[in-house]
């Protein structure tokens, strides 16, 4: 008998509940679009713990009468189930949310990058006087805890501590300020390690060095051995916290420095920077031919990105052009030609033909970070090559007519300005 009974409750309850469900499809189904959006707006808002009661009292004229718990069913439904393109009207709740979160975002990032900045200064002005400090009134404790070979070992295992425990960090600003200083005492201890130097200005001295030296094998143990660890480090941290995507750009980094100072590129160099000087000229800086092979090896690199068409290359490839850009920037620059000027009009083409390629690649596969790198360039290119139309003729900063230069650069960035929203308004049309 009470199986019968709980049968009959069972029935009559899933009855009741395909009813209510039907009733909440049907009313949905009477509703058009607008009506749908505002529902869509509304669970949006409910759901981020806005307050909606305003927004509702705005919009309710627009429904038949219903109670707030079948408005609630369907927006909820709308939320999960609709499939549905929605424009965010002007001057809506969800437009402000968003430019609200957009802006806060980069406020963090900006704080993020202040504070390391503080920090790194801060260890530089006062890391001699607290070793001191140290040294003078702690000596009988703390002369062989922070002998500088010691000191070395223990502020590795706390650089690693930082990048191992900091990607648990909840709140961005401090995450990144604690991955940071961990990558930094990481890269600097390893490479007072390598060269047997404890204190920072000789090592960064040996460094400087050793990647000219006439032993390939020492720009191996003071630059190569280094960034590796720096790049395992990062790439720990990428697979902990991928939404912080600027670490793509420090890895691509550490990772061209890692390779490049392996002994057989300097091998290799001589037959890689003619690629971007095809004409030769022997008082060139070397500096500007290592930097023409790397630069040649990092196009290689991009080329075969691209042509693998995935997704997940994508931030390591934008991470990429925007080293590239910086690259070409330097290498089109006059004052690397001072005697033979046929390169310098090579390095403008390949430029301009890098930059007008770029954006293309961008606009086509919708990357929008490579857009804005391509015409963050273009800008600077622009501006850098007005400057120096000028220095063929005369030193343009101790001519007479110095001031009407600067008034023309200040028309030319705001052409450049209008350019760059007139485009923006044709490919995309805003």
């Amino acid at each position: 008998m009470k199986k019968i009974i709980l049968l009959i409750l069972l029935s009559c309850f899933s009855m009741y509940a395909k009813t209510a469900s039907d009733s909440i499809n049907v009313k949905l189904n009477s509703l058009n679009s607008e009506q749908k959006n505002v529902l869509y707006e509304l669970a949006v808002l409910k759901k981020n713990g806005f307050e909606t009661e305003q927004f509702w009292t705005k919009h309710k004229s627009q429904f038949p009468k219903f109670d707030d718990e079948v408005r609630d069913q369907l927006a909820s439904e709308v939320l999960a189930n609709s499939q549905i393109v929605y424009t965010l009207p002007k001057d809506s709740a969800i437009q402000f949310w968003i430019q609200a979160q957009s802006l806060a975002n980069w406020m963090f990032y900006l704080s993020a990058f202040i504070a390391i900045c503080a920090i790194i200064a801060l260890f530089k002005r006062y890391w001699n006087l607290l070793i001191d400090l140290v040294i003078r009134h702690l000596a009988p404790l703390f002369r062989f805890l922070f002998s500088p070979v010691l000191l070395t070992y223990e502020l590795l295992i706390a650089g690693a501590f930082c990048v191992y425990y900091g990607v648990s960090i909840e709140e961005f600003v401090l995450r990144t300020v604690v991955i940071h200083v961990g990558l930094c005492l990481l890269w600097s201890q390893t490479t007072a390690i390598f060269t047997k130097e404890y204190f920072i200005k000789k090592y960064i001295f040996k460094v400087e060095n050793n990647f000219w030296a006439e032993s390939p094998w020492e720009a191996v143990k003071t630059i190569s051995l280094p960034g590796l660890f720096l790049t395992l480090a990062l790439v720990y941290v990428l697979c902990k916290v991928p939404q912080d995507v600027f670490y793509n750009y420090e890895i691509v980094l550490s990772g061209i420095a890692t390779i490049y100072a392996l002994p057989f590129w300097r091998t290799l160099e001589k037959y890689l920077y003619p690629i971007l000087f095809p004409f030769k000229n022997d008082k060139r800086d070397r500096e500007i031919n290592s930097l023409g092979g790397c630069t040649v090896i990092a196009l290689t690199a991009v080329v075969v990105l691209i042509l693998q068409e995935n997704s997940l290359f994508y931030n390591v490839i934008s991470a990429l052009i925007s080293l590239l850009a910086i690259s070409f920037l330097i290498l089109s620059l006059k004052m690397n030609y001072r005697y033979e000027f046929r390169n310098y009009y090579y390095l403008q083409f390949v430029t301009v033909l890098f930059l007008g390629l770029t954006f293309l690649y961008g606009f086509s596969y919708h990357l929008n970070e490579i857009v804005w790198f391509s015409l963050i360039g273009t800008s600077v290119y622009v501006v850098i090559k007005y400057f120096e139309i000028f220095s063929f003729f005369s030193d343009w900063k101790r001519s007479k007519a110095w001031a009407w230069k600067l008034l023309g650069a200040a028309a030319l960035l705001w052409l450049l300005a209008k350019g760059i929203l007139y485009v923006s308004k044709i490919l995309y049309g805003v």
